[in-house]
Formats: structure tokens, sequence, C-alpha cells
């Protein structure tokens, strides 16, 4: 699980997609990211979560995403809350995460 603070936007997306996306290639495959502190998403950010569910997908695992009003309106407005899977909680992802 990860925790992301402030903004992910264009000028801290490239960080964000290398570290998170070797963690996916090498690490498990069920992730969860907590976006609830994020208080600005533009379009490479949004680009870069799709990215990152993509990844999880293609390992047959499951990605999802811990959000608050503000991601969740951006995300709405492309309308990917589905495949972003938007969570309000923890407990609430963390039921969506498939037991071994």
């Amino acid at each position: 699980m990860f925790f992301l603070k402030g903004q992910l936007d264009a000028f801290s997306e490239p960080v964000f997609r290398k570290v998170i996306g070797k963690y996916v290639d090498e690490g498990p495959i069920h992730v969860i990211l907590d976006l609830s502190t994020i208080d600005f998403i533009d379009s490479s950010g949004l680009g870069a979560l799709v990215q990152i569910a993509k990844k999880c997908q293609g390992r047959n695992g499951t990605f999802q995403a811990v959000s608050n009003a503000r991601v969740t309106q951006t995300v709405k407005l492309v309308r990917l809350e589905s495949f972003l899977n938007l969570r309000a909680s923890l407990p609430e992802a963390l039921e969506h995460i498939p037991q071994a």
C-alpha cells in the first residue's frame, strides 16, 4: 500500500510512475494507493494511475484507490471511477482484495 500526499500532476508524475511502476513490476499483484490526501490531480496523474491499474490487471492482480471528494470528482469527469476502483476508505479497499 502506498500513501500519496500533495499533487499528482505533470511535475510529480514521472517519479510516481517510475517508483510505483517498478514496485508493481517486482512486487505484489494487489495494490492499494491511498489518494485521500491528494490536493490536485491532472491528466498526467490520471494517466499514471491508469497505467498502474493496467499493470496490476496484466499480472492478474487488483488495483484499488482510496480517494477523497476532490480526486473522485476529477476521476468521474473522465469516467474512470469503475476502472480505478475508487474506494472511500482503506477498510473498504481491503475488502475487495482477493484472499489467497
